[in-house]
């Protein structure tokens, strides 16, 4: 049973909104996920979908984007990016998720001999643009939903963790944030993260550090192809 994850799949079936506006690399880049999904993944398999699921702005009309990735083999978990506007409260989504996914917010989800954490996350001082006032109020904020998220894990004692993000837990300068400092304190293992499409992607850090991996999971990063990480 592999575990795969891969973010920003900015789906368009209910509200649509082309993407290759962002450069060509975008051009049907639906199909080229679902290709190479189906070549990699399994049914006994998971796939981490770290934020950016669908450009609805409603849960109605993001049940299209839901039903496309639901066909999709495997088991899929859902954390919400700073594009899903249609992710209202936690229990009305996980209402209306088809079988094959789940929705991650403030707890944790196991998997075989895995725990997978995680929360949205946000802008890291020192980014470009980071605003001392308004960031620093919502950075503090997913800091503390990421340690609500780790302690339901540690609560039950569960080891061999995962974290997802939507956002990277560093600025491009690679420097250690309150993100970083509490995935060290938890002894996560893998940390997936996405949200950089511009050319700035090419200086986020990835690797290890600390003894945490870490590892740019965005679908215009890795080739719109499920990256295995287990």
């Amino acid at each position: 049973m592999a575990i795969y994850a891969l973010g920003d799949l900015h789906l368009s079936y209910g509200q649509y909104k082309p993407m290759d506006i962002f450069g060509p690399e975008w051009e049907d880049h639906s199909e080229k996920i679902k290709k190479n999904w189906d070549l990699l993944v399994a049914e006994k398999d998971l796939v981490i979908i770290p934020g950016d699921i669908s450009w609805a702005m409603y849960l109605e009309k993001a049940l299209p984007d839901l039903a496309w990735l639901a066909a999709l083999k495997g088991t899929k978990l859902l954390i919400r990016g700073n594009h899903d506007y249609w992710w209202s409260s936690i229990g009305k989504v996980r209402s209306m998720l088809p079988p094959s996914l789940h929705a991650l917010q403030n707890d944790h989800f196991t998997w075989e001999d895995w725990t997978i954490c995680g929360t949205r996350g946000w802008l890291c001082p020192g980014e470009e643009g980071f605003d001392n006032e308004e960031d620093q109020k919502i950075y503090l904020r997913e800091v503390h939903r990421l340690q609500l998220s780790l302690e339901s894990a540690r609560r039950q004692s569960l080891t061999d963790i995962i974290v997802a993000l939507h956002f990277p837990p560093f600025n491009r300068q690679g420097q250690p944030s309150a993100f970083t400092e509490i995935l060290e304190l938890y002894q996560v293992s893998i940390c997936v993260f996405g949200h950089i499409h511009d050319g700035g992607r090419e200086l986020i850090f990835q690797g290890e550090r600390n003894n945490v991996q870490y590892r740019f999971v965005a679908a215009d990063g890795v080739n719109f192809s499920p990256l295995l990480l287990v």
